[in-house]
């Protein structure tokens, strides 16, 4: 996979460090940076390293000034800047960017940004439908569900391929069902049709039937959002509609012990949004082992009967189906083997990085 004596040096074009806050787009690059060890990545670092994660130790970090690691504004424009005089030096770009409302604009200056160079854009997800009648593709699309892959082949994007994000199967072991009250869990942002609402009252329903559980909310923030404010609103939901025995969280560093604590995951947005098309706490909650109820929405239904899926925004049928699960520890026990499987299956990091490696060949060539 070589285009001259040296290995070939790929741009990882993210809208944030990669050794900075949380999110789909990072988290995908960082995958992709650690499955190639071949390849001599540019990629972008948090400056000051405050409070960011460690930094990878492979390639070479391009500095970004930044406070807290998150995609505000000016660190988006800092990285388009740096990404357009890096991408000179690169003989492929890799972007890791979800469509949204600045995206359409991005990529109509693409060939003045990033030039010649063959790019590969991975979308981690699509914010509005709409946006992309407004969207011209960057070069070889890579979808991370089939799902996507057929929105934006009908959106005129040329070359789109499906290569599904990966869970490090050593770091998320599959472990056994914890003792104790059972804990409901929900992982997700504060966004309008984030799920939180829908998961509570769902959580809610399944209390009046005589399930007995705690609903544990670990709520994400996005920048400009009064997490602390949106936090009290979900209490007083939860207060409101009867939830006796609830807790919502901030931000949750040990994403490991919060869903070995959990019997259940229980994710039913309407619609997915900023959210990663399969959002990456899914699947590890099913590599670890738990069972989850989720919306019944397209792009999940790459999982078939690993989860339990219930019509999207329907907070009655969600909660029956957590009433039934709850009660019935065999089904629990089949879904749990199922969720790991699939997880192996088809979202392992052998398989990922084949796929990567097979179509940086391809461009490379």
């Amino acid at each position: 996979m070589t285009v001259s004596a040296r290995p070939p040096r790929v741009l990882l074009l993210t809208s944030s460090p990669l050794d900075g806050a949380d999110g789909s787009d990072v988290a995908l690059a960082r995958d992709v940076l650690g499955a190639l060890p071949d390849i001599e990545f540019l990629w972008f670092s948090q400056w000051p390293g405050r409070r960011g994660r460690p930094l990878p130790p492979v390639g070479r970090a391009i500095a970004l000034w930044s406070g807290d690691g998150a995609p505000h504004a000016p660190v988006r424009l800092q990285a388009a800047l740096a990404g357009a005089v890096a991408a000179r030096r690169a003989d492929l770009v890799h972007a890791f960017l979800t469509i949204g409302r600045a995206f359409p604009a991005f990529s109509w200056l693409r060939p003045l940004m990033l030039g010649a160079r063959p790019v590969v854009h991975s979308v981690p997800g699509v914010m509005d439908s709409r946006l992309l009648a407004r969207t011209r593709p960057l070069g070889t699309t890579v979808a991370l569900t089939e799902s996507m892959a057929r929105r934006l082949r009908a959106a005129d994007f040329g070359d789109v391929r499906v290569i599904p994000p990966m869970v490090p199967l050593g770091r998320w072991p599959c472990l056994p069902r914890p003792e104790g009250v059972p804990v409901v869990l929900f992982v997700g942002h504060h966004d309008p049709h984030g799920g939180a609402a829908i998961a509570v009252e769902a959580a809610a329903e399944a209390a009046r039937a005589g399930a007995r559980f705690r609903l544990v909310l670990a709520m994400r923030g996005r920048p400009g959002q009064n997490t602390a404010a949106l936090g009290d609103e979900l209490r007083e939901l939860s207060g409101a509609v009867g939830l006796t025995d609830f807790e919502v969280r901030g931000y949750v560093e040990n994403m490991h012990a919060l869903l070995a604590s959990a019997h259940v995951l229980l994710f039913p947005p309407p619609v997915i949004g900023g959210k990663a098309d399969i959002p990456f706490t899914v699947l590890q909650a099913l590599a670890t082992g738990r069972p989850a109820i989720l919306s019944d929405l397209p792009q999940f239904a790459d999982l078939g009967d690993a989860v339990l899926r219930a019509p999207a925004g329907d907070a009655r049928r969600t909660g029956q189906q957590l009433l039934w699960l709850l009660e019935q520890p065999r089904v629990w026990d089949m879904l749990a083997e199922r969720g790991r499987a699939i997880v192996e299956e088809s979202f392992g990091p052998e398989r990922f990085a084949a796929q990567y490696a097979a179509l940086y060949r391809e461009l490379l060539a």
